[in-house]
């Protein structure tokens, strides 16, 4: 389904340029898009490359004010606004064929499923579940005993989300996703030299609108609970350890590695291939560049501050011990 690019400009609070009747179908980028797409600009110099471009409209910044070759959406934010017209129009665009519970699914008759939930071929929905309106649940899935999922979320194919677990809303889990699963703990018999399971009893809990990527793996708590704060959004190939407590607008690349009992605080940024070792805290608003490592217990603290290497210093401090490095290597 179409929208008028009007109605785009009302729902994302950008201001119109142009003919606001102008039917959109569908978002691209500047050298993909054709005549019912918009594009975004989020810099000047770009500007001209769009305006010549297939796109029936653009979303712009202030500088492109006053241009006339195509309509406009203006926006202070232009990324983020592209972001949420991107939403609007897929949303919209929902086509309804895949409604209600396909035969091939089970669903225990003690589930209990708001009418608008879809679920589709093949997966699992055990007892004692309650799912929220809107949201969806992908084939092959499978939904854990006493499982809490809350309203419009997206559960791609693939997902198992184990026994005792609680989503929020407007959680994506994507495909091979592993939610709930028991924690890495164990303990050594002195006198056989076996390794003993410790109890993996815990729950997990993932706040509202959370983002789980691909292939990634959320351990349950022990004893207690990992915690997973709203807004936060995690990469592809992401594991994180039992007892895990992350705060707020947390964001984590691909392939990092968290032990158990860490606190991650609010707005705190991880790149890929970062190591955090076990009850080590990451204070808010730190950023731990690309396979940092922060050894166990350790403190990574100060707002907007940058870290790098391992174990992780402050971004100059570390750069000057290479280029000290560098120098001795020379002299020698």
């Amino acid at each position: 389904m179409k929208r008028s690019l009007r109605e785009i400009a009302e729902a994302v609070e950008a201001r119109l340029q142009g003919d606001g009747s102008l039917q959109i179908n569908a978002v691209a980028s500047i050298s993909s898009a054709s005549t019912n797409d918009l594009v975004f600009v989020d810099e000047e110099k770009s500007l001209p490359r769009a305006l010549q471009s297939r796109a029936g409209a653009l979303i712009a910044g202030e500088f492109a004010t006053g241009s006339t070759a195509k309509s406009l959406l203006i926006s202070s934010h232009p990324r983020l606004t592209f972001a949420r017209a991107a939403r609007f129009l897929r949303d919209g665009n929902s086509d309804g064929r895949d409604t209600g519970i396909h035969a091939t699914a089970v669903v225990d008759p003690s589930a209990h499923l708001a009418p608008t939930v879809v679920v589709a071929e093949r997966a699992v929905i055990a007892e004692d579940v309650q799912i929220g309106e809107g949201t969806r649940i992908g084939a092959g899935s499978i939904v854990g005993r006493g499982v809490n999922i809350g309203r419009e979320c997206m559960i791609y194919p693939g997902v198992t989300v184990y026994p005792g677990t609680t989503l929020g809303d407007r959680v994506i889990v994507h495909a091979g996703a592993v939610l709930g699963s028991d924690g890495f703990g164990y303990v050594r018999d002195p006198r056989t030299g076996r390794y003993e399971k410790f109890p993996q009893v815990g729950k997990l809990v993932i706040e509202n609108d959370v983002e789980i990527g691909a292939n990634t793996t959320i351990d349950r708590g022990a004893l207690d609970e990992t915690r997973i704060g709203q807004g936060t959004k995690i990469d592809n190939l992401v594991h994180i350890g039992h007892n895990c407590r992350l705060g707020q607008n947390v964001v984590i690349a691909a392939q990092t590695g968290l032990s158990g009992s860490i606190v991650i605080e609010n707005d705190v940024v991880l790149g890929g291939q970062v190591g955090i070792g076990e009850h080590a805290r990451i204070e808010e608003g730190v950023m731990l560049g690309g396979q940092g490592g922060v050894l166990p217990k350790k403190v990574l603290r100060g707002k907007g501050v940058e870290f790098w290497g391992t174990p992780a210093q402050p971004v100059r401090q570390y750069l000057k011990q290479l280029a000290a490095l560098s120098r001795l290597g020379k002299k020698r």
